[in-house]
């Protein structure tokens, strides 16, 4: 069985044991291609950033680095700017042949929550080789906004592959001409490029920019906050904006894509040598996202955008990232949108479930 697991494979890899939890995995962690990865009850501040590397543990190298500990139980914030290191409730025992990769949640990225995947020995983050047996620990720094947190929040989710999953672009041209990936023509480069919506149909909201200075979000509360608190809207008339060093925004892709049910696209950078600016890959696009399938006809991608070191004029129809598609290993018992609680089915500008308009 090659290609990314769906969730019947996820569900026997739980059963075996290959998948293990001190508090059962419950049947809402599991998604068409992904499982869910939950807090554990307890965050490590901690000085810096780091990998365990080759034969040494997290848990040995955290001593190093540990500045104070909080109980999550009842709820403990994790400051904007601070890096914080929180053991997770699920641990691994993979099998040789099946490897694995972590990324955050649509709604943790689009709160510009870094949060990423280590291990005992790794070398990478967010990548978990064949094999592999030991914890899994999640690396978590708020870039615009305070958090607060409690044990059992889900901000990560991890994918399984067997064998060579991602499409050559030959093979993703043939499938783009059986069935159409996205609107519009088709940019296939080293994955599906797309770009960057700066002229919508309607009016001149084109994104939003996080503001600098505001209160905490409990990742609890959903249409809680009044976005105008957190977020100032980008408007522009000419299809053009300047993005701010330092600023993060929240733009929307120009093309609408659609993911067939028996694939799935994970999005990655586009070219790693544009360094103005860069579009976070907080980036799992599950079986059925956007497909007729799904209830869905085409979906744009929410891209999460943070400038660096110069201002830097972003122009509507830019190529600003990809989408690498990946065969699945078996089409999933359930898809994207269709029957299950799937916040961005079909969405278009759309802020992180945790605001209102307000």
């Amino acid at each position: 069985m090659q290609g990314v697991l769906p969730d019947s494979a996820l569900r026997a890899m739980i059963e075996r044991g290959e998948i293990a939890a001190d508090t059962p995995v419950i049947p809402e962690q599991i998604q068409p291609a992904s499982l869910d990865l939950r807090l554990g009850r307890v965050a490590y501040r901690i000085r810096a950033s780091f990998l365990a590397g080759k034969g040494e543990r997290v848990e040995a190298k955290l001593a190093d680095f540990e500045m104070h500990r909080m109980e999550l139980s009842d709820g403990a914030v994790l400051e904007k700017g601070c890096v914080y290191l929180v053991p997770l409730m699920e641990s691994l025992n993979l099998p040789m042949g099946l490897t694995a990769v972590s990324n955050a949640k649509s709604s943790t990225g689009r709160l510009d929550l870094l949060t990423r995947v280590i291990t005992d020995g790794g070398s990478e983050f967010d990548r978990i080789p064949e094999g592999y047996s030991g914890p899994l620990y999640a690396e978590i720094c708020p870039r615009s906004f305070s958090v607060l947190v409690r044990p059992g929040m889900r901000l990560n989710q991890i994918r399984f592959r067997a064998g060579q999953a991602a499409l050559t672009d030959a093979e993703l041209k043939a499938l783009h001409s059986a069935e159409p990936l996205v609107s519009g023509e088709a940019v296939i480069d080293h994955g599906l490029g797309f770009s960057v919506d700066l002229r919508p149909e309607t009016g001149d909201l084109v994104g939003y920019r996080a503001k600098p200075h505001t209160g905490v979000i409990d990742l609890d509360r959903i249409a809680h906050y009044p976005a105008s608190d957190f977020w100032e809207e980008i408007r522009s008339r000419d299809g053009r904006i300047i993005l701010d060093p330092g600023a993060f925004y929240i733009l929307v892709s120009r093309e609408a894509v659609v993911i067939p049910p028996d694939f799935a696209a994970e999005m990655a950078p586009y070219l790693a040598m544009v360094g103005e600016f860069r579009v976070h890959y907080a980036g799992f696009f599950d079986p059925g996202f956007g497909h007729g399938a799904a209830g869905g006809e085409g979906a744009r991608g929410v891209l999460e955008v943070r400038c660096h070191e110069a201002p830097f004029v972003l122009e509507h129809g830019q190529v600003v990232g990809r989408l690498v598609y990946e065969r699945m290993a078996d089409r999933p018992e359930r898809l994207y949108g269709a029957g299950i609680a799937s916040n961005y089915q079909g969405q278009g500008l759309k802020l992180a479930k945790h605001f209102r308009n307000g």
